[in-house]
């Protein structure tokens, strides 16, 4: 399962606008069990492993909390490396009473919430990419009922400690005011390919066959609107590339769509939605 690394194109840090700084560490510790990687008044830098940030959250100063059918983050999605992860989690969750959602997608398995400030987690694991079924490139998944029983019911080394070593951002899923153009922004210019559809509604996207580094959806509404700049929720978020060449060309590939990409290789997808290209 080597979907998050070389020579793929993937999801690194998912960065959030948090309306308060020390409320949100708290869910993402003791909930969640990320570790702080660094931290300051207003900024606060977040773990699996120690060493690689997969999270960051600010509370800036004039924050004003989320309004409802924009543009930006449905869901940022946390992948744990074995299904046992998995299960150890739902124990935890059961134990500690969180309310959540789930679903079983055929090419994983997944716990839907949301933290305090009302931006949307999965968390989830992978079934064996020799599992998933593919037709006419691609990829087949589902909403099926999680089977809870039979989850619970695998062999499990340990309990719950934490966001194991290995914990990577699987995936990221996108409020979008609309798809075509946004399709050709992410394949044309990013170098995704599209690996299925939600009829005219939504679209998911990957590198290497996997079963989705990206989802995009109109849930909000054709034609919504980016949400205010001081609105909670998504700040930006990371994509990772292989080498400096694949950066210059992805470059060349948007500028050649119309799209703006600053020095700092920040660019923005139809809707808003700004992603940081990084090496």
């Amino acid at each position: 399962m080597n979907f998050h690394q070389e020579p793929l194109t993937f999801v690194g840090t998912v960065n959030l606008k948090v309306q308060n700084l020390e409320r949100s560490l708290l869910f993402y510790k003791e909930v969640i069990g990320f570790k702080i990687l660094e931290q300051t008044e207003t900024t606060a830098s977040l773990t699996a492993d120690g060493k690689a940030p997969l999270l960051t959250i600010e509370q800036p100063g004039d924050i004003v909390p989320q309004t409802g059918r924009t543009t930006g983050l449905y869901h940022f999605a946390i992948l744990l490396p074995t299904r046992a992860d998995l299960a150890n989690i739902v124990q935890y969750f059961a134990e500690i009473g969180l309310r959540l959602g789930s679903s079983d997608h055929l090419v994983s398995e997944a716990l839907y919430f949301s933290d305090p400030d009302g931006n949307g987690i999965e968390i989830y694991a992978d079934r064996p990419a020799s599992e998933w079924d593919w037709n006419n490139g691609e990829v087949h998944m589902t909403v099926d009922p999680l089977d809870f029983k039979e989850l619970l019911s695998i062999k499990r080394e340990h309990p719950w400690n934490g966001l194991p070593t290995g914990t990577v951002m699987g995936h990221i899923h996108l409020h979008v005011s609309e798809l075509p153009k946004t399709e050709e922004f992410y394949t044309k210019g990013l170098g995704f390919e599209v690996v299925s559809r939600f009829g005219n509604q939504a679209l998911f996207i990957s590198t290497g066959k996997y079963h989705h580094h990206i989802g995009l959806n109109t849930w909000n509404g054709v034609g919504a609107p980016p949400p205010a700049a001081n609105s909670v929720g998504l700040q930006s978020y990371t994509l990772v590339l292989p080498s400096e060449e694949k950066r210059n060309e992805i470059v060349n590939q948007l500028k050649s769509i119309g799209a703006h990409v600053t020095e700092d290789f920040m660019t923005e997808d139809p809707s808003g939605n700004r992603i940081l290209l990084k090496v």
